[in-house]
Order: structure tokens, then C-alpha cells, then sequence
């Protein structure tokens, strides 16, 4: 199968990024399923009904969440009928919404998509290690799945490295979200898991982590309260990871994905 993942959507770059370019993408290099994580979609916190609806429509299988799951408030609401958007399955029980679903990919095969969220230097939630494992144990790689995707939505990398041995050979993709910069080390883990510590944001790089850069620098040098973060407006760059599994639902190839500006450019060359 052909898989792709595209990390944290900022604000209106990051959606115009994944609207203009993401449809090409689906068509040209055959995917199977793509997942986007969409927590910072509406203007840098959370997501609303109709961007969500907007990433479906631009040809994502499913939108998975983070620690802004909620920031919108009629996420609380929306999400419950939304099948395709996944929050942290680690979220308390009674939570609003969905840890995993069972997203049906081209070709008719089956894909676990599986959100959970760190807690190191984050909010305190329950173990999102158990929670990855009681997702997947109840949807097992080969025998439910044919293939299996985990957002890992952290802070720490040691954390989200962790998580990824932790489900080797169990997963299809383990993938870190969360800090908005892509990282240098896509790999295939000893098991047959695709890899990535963090797969970098969907937005304009010219910025502070998808945010205007001059209130965050002033905040760093003053350290007083000032004008709310606003998401940056410039050209967005695509960001995430290219993953092909074979018969087993394991990783054979690996690739990350930039496309846009500010960042090198790169991609499946695989699949062109």
C-alpha cells in the first residue's frame, strides 16, 4: 500500500498548502490512504466543522488531533458525528469523539489510524502507551489491518522514539506531531515500522512555528503579556512522510515529504 501522512495544518497557509497540493499528490502518486493532522487548522488552534470538511474534501482519509483538539468549541460537538476525525485515544473516558478508526483505503483494504498524546512537558493524560496498545490489539496489523498508522502528538522526541520501538513490527507508521519541524530521521525500524520523530507542520515556514514571528520574539524578550499569536500568512509548505508496506502491512520504503518554500525540497522518488 501506498500511504502518506501530513503533519500539524497551521492556519490558512498550511490548508491553502494542503487544498492546492494534496489532490495532484493522490492522483500522481496513487495513494492508498493519506492521514493529516489538522489540530492547528483554524488560525493556529484547533478545527472547525468546515475545515475539517475541507481536508476530507481535498482527498484526506482521516484528520487526527492533538492537544488543540478542543480549541474551537463546536469540536466538542462536531466530532461526535464525524467519523473521520481522530482525537488522542488517551483523552479520559467520556471524552467527546474517537481514539482510532478504521479508515476503508483504495482498493477496499483496511487502515488503522490511531491518534494518542504524549506526556512529557504536556497535559497530563492517561498512558498513551496502553492506549496504543489496547487501539491495537483490538484491530491487530494482518489479521484486521492491513495496515496501521499511530500520530504520536509530543513534545518529547525521547518519548515519541519510545513509542515507536514500542510498536514495531505492530505498525505500519509511527509518526511524531506536534513541534512543527520536520525532523531528519525517516527510517524503517528493525521490526518492519515506518518512522519519523516529528513529521514538520503544513504552513508557512517563514515564521514561528506557523505563527507570526514578532509576537513570539517579543514575548521571548520581554517575558510580558502581549497581543495574541497570530497564525503567519505567507506561502505554506507540505510536510509529512511517504510510506509503501508490503503484503504483511510493514514498511519497505520510506521518504519524508517537503514541498513548498523555505525547506529543501523532497519526496518519494519511488513512486515518480
Amino acid at each position: 500500500m501506498r500511504l502518506l501522512f501530513l503533519g500539524d495544518v497551521v492556519g490558512r497557509p498550511g490548508r491553502q498548502a494542503v487544498m492546492e497540493r494534496l489532490p495532484a499528490l493522490r492522483e500522481r502518486w496513487l495513494l492508498d490512504c493519506v492521514v493529516v493532522n489538522g489540530e492547528n487548522a483554524a488560525g493556529g488552534f484547533g478545527i472547525t466543522e468546515a475545515i475539517c470538511d475541507e481536508i476530507l474534501a481535498a482527498g484526506a482519509d482521516a484528520v487526527t488531533l492533538g492537544n488543540h483538539s478542543f480549541d474551537q468549541r463546536e469540536a466538542l460537538v462536531f466530532i461526535t458525528r464525524q467519523t473521520r476525525l481522530v482525537r488522542p485515544a488517551n483523552y479520559p473516558p467520556g471524552t467527546p469523539g474517537r481514539g482510532a478508526m478504521l479508515v476503508e483505503a483504495r482498493g477496499g483494504a483496511r487502515v488503522l489510524v490511531v491518534n494518542v498524546m504524549g506526556r512529557l512537558y504536556m497535559d497530563a493524560l492517561d498512558d498513551p502507551f496502553a492506549a496504543a496498545d489496547r487501539e491495537l490489539d483490538a484491530c491487530p496489523l494482518g489479521q484486521v489491518a492491513d495496515a496501521v498508522i499511530v500520530d504520536v502528538h509530543a513534545e518529547a522526541t525521547s518519548e515519541k522514539q519510545a513509542m515507536g520501538y514500542h510498536l514495531d513490527g505492530r505498525a505500519s507508521l509511527v509518526v511524531g506531531t506536534h513541534t512543527h519541524v520536520p525532523t531528519a530521521d525517516a527510517r524503517i525500524l528493525p521490526g518492519g515500522t515506518a518512522y519519523l520523530s516529528d513529521a514538520g507542520m503544513c504552513g508557512d515556514y517563514e515564521s514561528v512555528l506557523g505563527m507570526h514571528r514578532d509576537e513570539p520574539v517579543r514575548r521571548f524578550l520581554q517575558k510580558t503579556p502581549g497581543a495574541r499569536l497570530e497564525a503567519a500568512t505567507g506561502e505554506g509548505t507540505l510536510c509529512g512522510i511517504a510510506v509503501e508496506t508490503d503484503g504483511r502491512g510493514l514498511a519497505v520504503r520510506a521518504a519524508p515529504v517537503r514541498i513548498g518554500p523555505h525547506l529543501q525540497e523532497a519526496g518519494p522518488d519511488w513512486w515518480e
